[in-house]
């Protein structure tokens, strides 16, 4: 066995690895697996790993982003105290001192202080399912097991850190990005055309499927162990906790009280997951936009510091699309230094041509310009910034939760026999509504929910399907629950955090989002619809916490999202950029596309006589990734 380790480490950011059916050359299998880890270099450019068990056809990579424990303690791969497992680990535990506590304290002869030996003595202690329990954070590791010859892969809770993995010919290939598999001779770059219908809808790959063949998405919550003997096949994933599982225990232990009563109790628990997520021997910040969630989440920080937190905000020049404003206020309100960054259509020029290359799949969200800026605003000054990532999809913010539209879809699923359910869906979304979605009400509003998410009804894709799965919907959940289910089941993991962690590692920046601690999730999940929605408008409880620090004028406005003006830079300073992408040559090379139906979007979009920002910005990172990644 061979440990190639350099400089001094922390704890995050990066893993990569593999393990082959057949034995490792060691030298071969060290330069491959140290290749894999530097493909992912920018979530952890301060040091790096690599771990090699040439007889059993294993090997482990880790690159290093220093946050806690600085010194040389916390270097990994590490090996467990007793030498049965090593691990590669990527993110943080918050309670990771209070895990040593229950361990016996300062009486085990601890090497170091970083969290990582601490997960290792957990594991030895109670092993995986147990620790995985105890431990508060965000993570993904890979674990081999010595004694067992077991590779086990796990992620956290609410899929902050991901995780890729999937067989490739005789290896079995995971990493935190996919490009670090690009680093395995056993990689094929074949695209999974079956997403591809889905990433046009949602502009980005839903559930467990990657863009390439054969590689996959640990689910969030869960963990899989794979044994040598099994020889390539993989068992499903165990889940050691789950959203729906925290939603019917919520259901089942209602909290009883008043607005303000929930505030006092959300207070307690979201001050203790701020409080321990400040914890880092790095300079800490966070982004505010002036919004109810980032502003609650800076608020809860500076009660808890004893100097000013440094926040940052991306505004635009045009006012119509700027809330940096906002943002400005309540920072003076709470006196955080606080830095502003104006984007220009300069900027998106310069920004956007880069875009692909930071995400290992395609992705159209065009708010991830504006992530990316204020991240490396961020990274200027900082190594960790909190955020407010969560609050809309726990506490029903979103306001299309409150739509008319939705209103109607409900009434109508719960008085239309199933028929006249198939009926309607049909005419309103064609061959995109499924025909699952006419089983039962809920099951209706759900597909209507769907449909009014995607971006293009008929995705322009050649033979794709139109449709995705109607998963089952359990009893006693109120609409505006069911869809908050499934954005906490889609559209937090596979944008929203897919955004920010993508966004803010490719300039080595820790993001933590506070509202994603389980301990705040599985609170949220006891609130009833009636107490977090009032008149159409939702987050209550979080509201009442938040006006106890900053006045409600300052807070009360319109809620405006994050998307850039792309409407307008498509039509000037990104115009030859995105024509060269959407011209009839281009669309067609790949064969998979629709060339027409795309062509008649952009043109219609250029005239001014329609807006097609989302679906046009969806087909033009496509065509961005294919040229980054195929061509």
């Amino acid at each position: 066995m061979a440990n190639h380790q350099d400089g001094e480490c922390c704890l995050m950011c990066g893993i990569a690895g593999f393990i082959s059916l057949t034995p490792l050359v060691q030298e071969q299998a060290v330069s491959i697996v140290t290749a894999m880890a530097d493909h992912i270099r920018h979530r952890g450019p301060d040091a790096g790993g690599g771990w090699v068990d040439p007889a059993a056809g294993v090997a482990l990579g880790h690159r290093r982003l220093s946050i806690v424990d600085l010194s040389s303690a916390g270097a990994q791969p590490m090996d467990s105290a007793s030498g049965r497992y090593a691990l590669v680990y990527n993110g943080e535990i918050y309670n990771h001192l209070d895990v040593r506590d229950a361990l016996g304290g300062t009486s085990v002869p601890w090497r170091g202080h970083s969290d990582t030996e601490t997960l290792l003595a957990a594991i030895e202690a109670w092993g995986i399912e147990r620790a995985l329990q105890v431990c508060v954070g965000m993570f993904a590791f890979a674990l081999w097991d010595r004694r067992e010859q077991a590779l086990t892969l796990a992620r956290d809770r609410m899929g902050e850190k991901p995780l890729y993995y999937g067989w490739q010919g005789q290896t079995l290939l995971f990493a935190s990005e996919i490009k670090a598999l690009y680093a395995h001779p056993a990689f094929e770059r074949r695209i999974n055309t079956d997403v591809l219908g889905n990433y046009f809808r949602f502009g980005n790959t839903p559930g467990r499927s990657s863009i390439w063949s054969g590689i996959g998405k640990l689910p969030s919550g869960t963990y899989l162990t794979y044994r040598r003997d099994a020889g390539r096949s993989l068992a499903e994933p165990v889940p050691y906790w789950s959203i729906d599982a925290a939603a019917a225990a919520g259901r089942a232990d209602r909290f009883r009280g008043s607005v303000d009563d929930a505030a006092d109790a959300l207070g307690t628990v979201l001050g203790q997951a701020v409080g321990q997520q400040m914890v880092a021997d790095v300079p800490l910040g966070a982004f505010l936009s002036g919004g109810i969630d980032s502003s609650t989440v800076v608020s809860q920080m500076q009660a808890l510091s004893p100097r000013p937190i440094k926040t940052f905000t991306i505004g635009f020049e045009e006012p119509e699309y700027d809330e940096s404003g906002h943002a400005e206020a309540v920072a003076a309100h709470l006196d955080t230094e606080h830095i502003t960054l104006k984007l220009s259509a300069e900027d998106a020029r310069a920004t956007v041509p880069s875009l692909s290359a930071l995400f290992d799949e395609p992705f159209g969200d065009t708010s991830a310009i504006p992530t990316l800026l204020v991240s490396r605003l961020a990274r200027q000054e900082v190594t960790v910034a909190l955020s407010g990532d969560g609050a809309d999809e726990l506490f029903a913010g979103y306001s299309r939760y409150h739509s008319p539209r939705m209103r109607r879809a409900w009434q109508f699923g719960q008085l239309a026999p199933a028929p006249l359910r198939t009926l309607a869906g049909r005419r309103i979304g064609g061959t995109a509504y499924p025909a699952a979605a006419s089983r039962d009400p809920a099951a209706f509003l759900q597909g209507m929910y769907d449909l009014s998410l995607s971006q293009w009804w008929t995705p322009p894709v050649l033979g794709a399907e139109a449709t995705v799965p109607v998963a089952d919907t359990p009893r006693g959940i109120d609409p505006v629950g069911l869809m908050m289910r499934a954005d906490m089941h889609r559209y937090l993991p596979d944008d929203i955090l897919t955004k920010v962690d993508r966004t803010a590692m490719s300039v080595s920046l820790e993001t933590r989002a506070p509202f994603l601690d389980h301990r705040v999730v599985e609170f949220a999940m006891r609130l009833p619809t009636a107490l977090l929605v009032r008149d159409g408008v939702g987050k209550m409880p979080l509201r009442s916490l938040l006006y106890r620090s900053v006045p409600r004028a300052i807070l009360e406005r319109p809620k405006m999202g994050f998307a850039p003006p792309v409407d307008h830079w498509m039509r000037g300073p990104l115009r030859d950029w995105a024509e060269d992408l959407l011209s009839p040559e281009s669309l067609g090379r790949s064969g998979f596309l629709d060339v027409a139906a795309i062509r008649k979007r952009w043109t219609a979009h250029l005239s001014g006589a329609e807006n097609h920002r989302d679906p046009l910005w969806i087909a033009l990172m496509f065509q961005s990734w294919l040229r980054e990644n195929v061509a």
